[in-house]
């Protein structure tokens, strides 16, 4: 049987000199979210305040799971994660159902964004799913593959 292939447009984002990263725009439960590309975050990790905005989640109790693990990365030691359902994580044409994520406080992160000229970030695109749709990444031609 012949894979179906979807090809999502991939902005590079200018962080110094000679230096990038890579942005794609994703739907979240069918919210337009931006995702960074980061082939070596082990998992796709989604912002905790953002999140709840795109799942319309209550901010004072949101049904978030505790992670049984701390996460390690995003310019952090550990920190306590918790895990959310996203009932579609929709990436080009392939659509995502019930997708368990991590959630994580990466407000830090978004700060220093904000700082280069650039509006955030909602989460990042981890080698979970790259591996899982054996993504490539075409950077003259900006683009992202992934076969499914």
């Amino acid at each position: 049987m012949r894979k179906s292939i979807t090809r999502i447009p991939v902005t590079l984002f200018e962080i110094e000199d000679g230096g990038y990263h890579l942005f794609v725009e994703v739907e979240v439960n069918g919210k337009p979210a931006t995702l960074l590309i980061d082939t070596g975050a082990s998992k796709t990790v989604f912002d905790r305040s953002r999140v709840m905005s795109l799942l319309g989640l209550d901010t004072e109790n949101p049904d978030f799971e505790l992670s049984p693990h701390l996460s390690a990365g995003l310019g952090t030691n550990t920190m306590e994660s918790h895990l959310v359902v996203i009932d579609s994580l929709k990436i080009g044409d392939l659509t995502i159902e019930n997708f368990e994520s991590v959630v994580l406080e990466i407000d830090h992160v978004n700060q220093s964004y904000e700082l280069l000229g650039h509006k955030g970030i909602d989460g990042v695109l981890g080698s979970d799913l790259l591996k899982r749709y054996e993504a490539v990444i075409y950077y003259k031609k900006k683009i992202l593959k992934l076969y499914y």
